[in-house]
């Protein structure tokens, strides 16, 4: 984590800020608590990535605003380098799940007439290409599973049974969705359960979006990888926007995109978790 100095601080649009206290919040940005004599912030920093690096949450979460409780944005912008993004607090509680798969379900239900998005995101880890398509099999094929193919092999996480597999399950994405074209939807595009939070006044929230429009199934595909998601949720999902029948024989080719993600950037301690998803595919 960097040590933000007293003049870093300073440049904060922020008037009078009494104290910075580093708080877990990912692996991937520094994150703080920030705190003024009238209101309390949470404050997440890329040191050296640019405003850039924040402007694609802040468009995420102002895109899930038009149909879910999102974190609020006071700033963002860049000192020295180094992108901020500075949010209001919130104080984490419990709550119904039902009312999270509802939730998701209305962010679902925001529609598009293309797949992707206005802009891609570069200043991650992992590039992401979000040029505008008009099928769901070319954007996910083309787009984001074969880039994270090539990425895990030049990293030498890939070999060749994995390959094996994967040509398979390439080729039923294609042949699936050919026949059975889908609306594109809004995506949060992380939905693990860390990104699924409560407030203190019990009401869901999503946070740390990663937007773009594609396949609902995408996403709930995610929420199954390492669980956290309960049936009250699916029930409630379901209650609001019916799941497709037979997604359980998909859900696999969305769960394979997380587990390698996870075995790009944090190697091969996920191997078996994406191995597992792969000898599905024969």
């Amino acid at each position: 984590m960097k040590k933000l100095d007293q003049e870093w601080i300073n440049q904060l649009p922020l008037k009078n800020v009494q104290s910075l206290s580093p708080v877990s919040g990912g692996d991937i940005n520094d994150s703080y608590q920030v705190k003024t004599p009238d209101h309390v912030y949470f404050m997440k920093v890329q040191p050296g990535r640019g405003k850039q690096f924040f402007d694609h949450e802040v468009e995420g979460i102002h895109l899930l605003s038009q149909a879910a409780n999102v974190p609020t944005v006071v700033s963002s912008g860049e000192i020295n380098g180094d992108g901020f993004l500075i949010l209001d607090w919130i104080d984490v509680g419990s709550g119904n799940q039902y009312d999270l798969g509802k939730m998701v379900a209305n962010v679902h239900k925001v529609h598009n007439d293309q797949f992707g998005l206005d802009h891609n995101f570069d200043a991650g880890k992992i590039p992401k290409n979000n040029h505008w398509q008009d099928t769901w099999q070319k954007f996910y094929v083309e787009q984001r599973i074969d880039p994270l193919v090539k990425i895990a092999a030049k990293k030498g996480r890939w070999n060749d049974s994995r390959d094996q597999h994967y040509q398979v399950m390439r080729q039923q994405i294609i042949d699936y969705y050919t026949k059975h074209p889908v609306t594109p939807s809004l995506l949060h595009g992380d939905l693990w359960s860390g990104n699924a939070i409560f407030t203190s006044k019990h009401e869901p929230m999503l946070i740390d979006p990663d937007v773009y429009f594609g396949d609902r199934e995408y996403d709930l595909g995610v929420t199954t990888v390492f669980g956290g998601f309960d049936r009250d949720f699916y029930r409630g999902y379901n209650d609001t926007y019916p799941i497709e029948p037979g997604f359980k024989n998909r859900v696999g080719w969305y769960q394979f995109y997380y587990a390698l993600v996870h075995v790009v950037l944090f190697g091969e301690t996920f191997g078996p978790l994406l191995d597992g998803i792969l000898s599905s595919f024969n």
